[in-house]
């Protein structure tokens, strides 16, 4: 299983990026995708998820209301839609997936992509 980030770059505060990561493998069934990200000197920090049943998102309190997750589920592809950007939100952000590989609860397992690189300054 192979998680690919695209979409980072640098920005300007107040100004939107759109972030993808596309899920590939052999997997029985995709149970959330979503995105953490980390900043210089800080820990890892949870930002969203989107189940694949039912549609149900989530955020951290940091994000709401300024980011946006999406799936299409046919793609295996998790989005992240990113407004209002400040530099707080600077951080390598990292897709993540939780799968089972079979109909056994033993076959769970996380799956992390390389991250990708979002810089908000002036």
């Amino acid at each position: 299983v192979k998680l690919v980030e695209s979409g980072g770059g640098l920005l300007q505060p107040g100004g939107s990026l759109r972030l993808s990561c596309e899920c590939s493998g052999s997997v029985f069934n995709i149970i959330a995708m979503g995105w953490y990200r980390q900043a210089p000197g800080k820990q890892r920090e949870y930002v969203a998820k989107a189940f694949t049943l039912g549609g149900g998102t989530e955020y951290a309190d940091a994000v709401k209301g300024r980011f946006t997750i999406s799936r299409d589920n046919a793609k295996n592809t998790v989005y992240l839609q990113m407004n209002s950007l400040n530099s707080e939100d600077t951080a390598g952000y990292y897709c993540f997936a939780a799968v089972y590989h079979s109909n056994s609860a033993t076959s769970r397992r996380d799956y992390w992509g390389q991250g990708t690189q979002v810089t908000v300054s002036s």
